[in-house]
C-alpha cells in the first residue's frame, strides 16, 4: 500500500522527459554527433550551465585534443587554434531539417554562430591551414552541400518558360554560410594548393558541378564564384574542369535540354576564354564548334543567350577568321518556327558582322543574305524589323556597299515583295528606306535588278497560268470518260 502511494508522488529524475527521450532516440537513429551530448543533458544549473547544456545538446563536448568546440578562437593559444578550427568544422558536420522552421531552433542557431566564427577566422588569414584542417573543411562542405535534388526541382524543364518563378531553398541562410566559408577558404593565401589538391580533387569538383542544377539562383551564383576560384588556383584541375563542363553541355544539347545552370557555366567559360593564349589551341576551337554553336539549338536558349553570345564574341575577337565558321553554324541551327529565337539570332549576327573583316564576310555573304532575305519577308513583324535594322549599322552597310553586285540581286526580290504585300506599315517604311539606299548607292545596278525581278516574276506568273490551264484540261478530259470498275473518280 505504501509503495502504491509513493509511486503516485512526483519524483525528480535524472532521465530526460518523454519528449527529450524521443529526440534522443531520433538522434541516435540518425547517427548524428549531437546524440552523444543530448541524451545526457542536465536539467539544473545557472545561465552558464544552460549554455553548456545547449552546446552539448548539439555536438559532442570534445572533438580534438580535449578542446571544447564552442570556445572562441581568441581564448586559445595560437598553437591550439588549428585544432580548434578542426573541432569546430567537425561539429558543423551535423545536418538539420530546414523544411520545418520550428524544429531544432536552438541547435540550428548554435551551428549558425559556429559557421560565422569559422568564416571570420578564415577571412583574417592568420594561420596556414594544416592538412587535417583541409581534410576537415572538405568533409564538412561535402556533408552540408552535396545532395541530390528531388524530382520537383527540375519540373520547370531547365527554364523553358522565362516567366517561371525560381524555387528558393528553405535551407539557404545555412547553405550561404557554408558557401561563404568554402569561398574564403579557397581564396585564402594561407591555403597551399599543392596540399589542398589531394582533397579538392576530381571527385569533389564533380559533386560541386552537380549542384549547378539547383533551382535556387543564389546557390548557382555562389557556385559560379567558387568554381572560378578553384579554376584559378588549381592549375592541375583546369583540363578536368573544362572537360566536365563540356560533358554537361553535351548532355544538355543532345539528350535532356534540361539544366538550370547553363548560364552560370557559360559565364565561367567567358572569363576562361578571355585568358586563352594566342594562337588558339585546336582543343579550344573544337569547343567553339562542338559546344558553343550547338548550344544555339535548344528552345530554352533565351535563359542563357547573353552569356553564350559573349563567349562566342570572345573567340571571334581573339581570332577573327572564326567569324565565318560561327555564322555558318548560326545558319545551320537557324530556327524555322520560333520567331523569338530568330530575333536573338539576328542580334548576335549583327554583333559578329560589326567585327568581321572583308575576306571572311565574302566567304559567307551568299548564304547569309539568302537567310536575311527570308527574314525580311517574315510575317512576324519583329523578325522583319530586326532584319531590316541591320542597315542601320554603318559597318554592315559598308560591307554591303563593297559587295553590292552580289548582295543586291539576292536581296532585291525580298524588298520588292515587302513593298507590294507586307501587312505591317513600319516594315514597309523600313523597306522603302533600304530600297532608296540601294538606289543612291548604285542606280544602274538597282534598275538592272528591278528589271530582272520583273522578268522573273512574269515568267513565274506565266508558268502558274499554264499549270492552271493544264489542270483544267485534265479535269475536262476526266469528266468525259465513263466510270468503269475501280477507276478513280475526280470530285470537283
Amino acid at each position: 500500500m505504501l509503495k502504491q502511494i509513493l509511486s503516485k508522488l512526483p519524483r525528480k529524475s535524472l532521465k530526460p522527459d518523454s519528449d527529450e527521450s524521443t529526440r534522443c532516440d531520433s538522434a541516435r537513429s540518425a547517427d548524428s554527433p549531437r546524440a552523444a551530448g543530448r541524451c545526457h543533458r542536465p536539467h539544473s544549473g545557472g545561465t552558464s550551465g544552460a549554455k553548456r547544456a545547449s552546446s552539448s545538446a548539439v555536438f559532442p563536448a570534445s572533438m580534438v585534443s580535449g578542446i571544447e568546440p564552442l570556445v572562441p578562437f581568441k581564448d586559445v593559444p595560437n598553437g591550439e587554434k588549428m585544432n580548434l578550427f578542426v573541432s569546430k568544422l567537425s561539429l558543423c558536420c551535423v545536418t538539420f531539417d530546414f523544411t520545418d522552421p520550428g524544429k531544432s531552433i536552438a541547435d540550428k542557431d548554435v551551428k549558425r554562430k559556429t559557421l560565422v566564427e569559422l568564416v571570420d577566422f578564415v577571412a583574417c588569414g592568420s594561420m596556414t591551414f594544416s592538412e587535417p584542417a583541409i581534410l576537415a573543411m572538405c568533409r564538412m562542405c561535402a556533408i552540408n552541400l552535396f545532395r541530390v535534388f528531388p524530382p520537383n526541382y527540375r519540373a520547370s524543364g531547365g527554364g523553358e518558360n522565362d516567366d517561371d518563378e525560381p524555387m528558393f531553398d528553405p535551407a539557404w541562410p545555412h547553405l550561404q554560410l557554408v558557401f561563404e566559408l568554402l569561398l574564403k577558404f579557397i581564396s585564402s593565401p594561407r591555403l597551399d594548393a599543392r596540399v589542398a589538391k589531394k582533397y579538392i580533387d576530381h571527385s569533389f569538383i564533380a559533386r560541386l558541378l552537380e549542384l549547378f542544377d539547383s533551382e535556387d539562383p543564389r546557390e548557382r551564383d555562389c557556385l559560379k564564384t567558387i568554381l572560378h576560384r578553384i579554376y584559378g588556383k588549381f592549375m592541375v584541375h583546369r583540363p578536368y574542369i573544362r572537360k566536365s563542363i563540356n560533358n554537361i553541355f553535351y548532355r544538355f544539347v543532345f539528350e535532356t535540354e534540361k539544366h538550370n545552370g547553363i548560364g552560370e557555366l557559360l559565364e565561367i567559360f567567358g572569363s576562361v576564354i578571355t585568358g586563352f593564349a594566342l594562337p588558339l589551341k585546336e582543343e579550344h576551337k573544337i569547343f567553339l564548334w562542338r559546344v558553343l554553336i550547338p548550344l544555339h539549338k535548344p528552345k530554352s536558349i533565351g535563359v542563357y543567350f547573353q552569356q553564350l553570345s559573349y563567349c562566342v564574341m570572345q573567340f571571334i575577337e581573339k581570332e577573327p577568321k572564326l567569324a565565318s565558321i560561327v555564322i555558318r553554324g548560326l545558319l545551320k541551327y537557324w530556327p524555322a518556327t520560333n520567331s523569338q529565337k530568330e530575333v536573338m539570332f539576328l542580334g548576335e549576327l549583327e554583333e559578329i558582322l560589326e567585327v568581321i573583316n572583308m575576306v571572311e564576310f565574302q566567304r559567307i555573304m551568299v548564304p547569309l543574305f539568302l537567310r536575311i532575305g527570308c527574314c525580311i519577308n517574315s510575317l512576324h513583324f519583329q523578325v522583319a524589323e530586326r532584319a531590316l535594322f541591320l542597315w542601320n549599322n554603318d559597318h554592315i552597310v559598308n560591307l554591303i556597299a563593297h559587295n553590292r553586285q552580289v548582295i543586291l540581286p539576292i536581296i532585291f526580290p525580298a524588298l520588292d515583295r515587302n513593298v507590294q504585300s507586307h501587312w505591317n506599315p513600319a516594315v514597309i517604311n523600313l523597306t522603302h528606306n533600304i530600297r532608296k539606299m540601294f538606289l543612291e548607292m548604285d542606280e544602274k545596278l538597282f534598275i538592272s535588278c528591278h528589271n530582272h525581278f520583273k522578268e522573273e516574276e512574269a515568267i513565274l506568273i506565266s508558268a502558274a497560268e499554264k499549270r492552271k490551264e493544264a489542270w483544267k484540261q485534265l479535269e475536262h478530259a476526266a469528266s468525259l470518260r465513263p466510270v468503269i470498275g475501280n477507276t478513280a473518280v475526280l470530285v470537283s
